[in-house]
């Protein structure tokens, strides 16, 4: 049997030529590179995106007889406690009392560049849960227009009471619109069957009934090709 390897040279490592050790350069040692250390100054201009690439042409390490690469540094964006960027806009989340969603809100919001803005509402004004109010030029600044700024959005939530007593829903009653009157007669409800609804946590609840579900149909999977089912017998 003759076997046939090939492998890489020890004397010119691929290169095809070698260099005499008394020729060779004192610094390369015939490599024909030399490690260097380099500093490189990367400016982040305002208005800058997730993801965006700011790129040195050529810097890239080189060799002999190939073209030099670049460096590239990817921008990546660390997340806001308060705030969240989407492209030049910023949102922001805040929770109101029901009493202030009702009657009138004022806070002080502590902006990303220290800034302190009195945010409040119009007299009068009710603050549904889950609406949106926008400030103009409060967001981010735009890439190569740091003048211009995106909008600041504020999303409201609202804290409501986990109960209340007779006396204030009397008081509330008083001042807020009157409940809708009932369609129905005295009589009418007295044939209804009462129910009591509880609270429950719908996410939890769906992963619940999805793993049931799952289970169920891997009971299922179990039986034997072939094999026949049970019924149960009708009474």
């Amino acid at each position: 049997m003759i076997q046939q390897m090939q492998h890489l040279c020890n004397e010119c490592k691929g290169s095809g030529e070698t260099i005499s050790d008394k020729d060779r350069c004192p610094q390369c040692k015939g490599d024909k590179v030399v490690p260097e250390k380099k500093v490189l100054e990367v400016v982040v201009e305002k208005g800058m995106q997730n993801g965006q690439k700011i790129t040195f042409p050529g810097e890239a390490d080189e060799a002999p007889d190939t073209a030099t690469g670049d460096i590239i540094f990817v921008l990546q964006q660390k997340e806001h406690p308060k705030f969240k960027r989407k492209g030049d806009d910023l949102f922001h989340k805040h929770t109101l009392t029901l009493t202030e969603s009702l009657c009138g809100f004022q806070f002080v919001l502590a902006h990303l560049d220290n800034r302190q803005l009195l945010i409040k509402s119009n007299p009068g004004e009710v603050v549904k849960p889950g609406s949106f109010k926008t400030i103009n030029d409060e967001g981010m600044p735009m890439y190569q227009w740091p003048f211009m700024k995106g909008k600041l959005y504020i999303h409201f939530s609202v804290e409501f009471p986990n109960s209340l007593s007779p006396e204030q829903c009397k008081a509330l009653e008083v001042v807020l619109p009157p409940k809708p009157v009932s369609q129905y007669t005295d009589m009418e409800l007295d044939e209804c069957e009462e129910t009591m609804p509880y609270d429950v946590n719908i996410e939890e609840e769906m992963r619940r009934r999805q793993q049931q579900h799952q289970e169920a149909y891997d009971e299922d999977d179990d039986v034997p090709s072939g094999g026949q089912r049970v019924q149960c017998a009708q009474q």
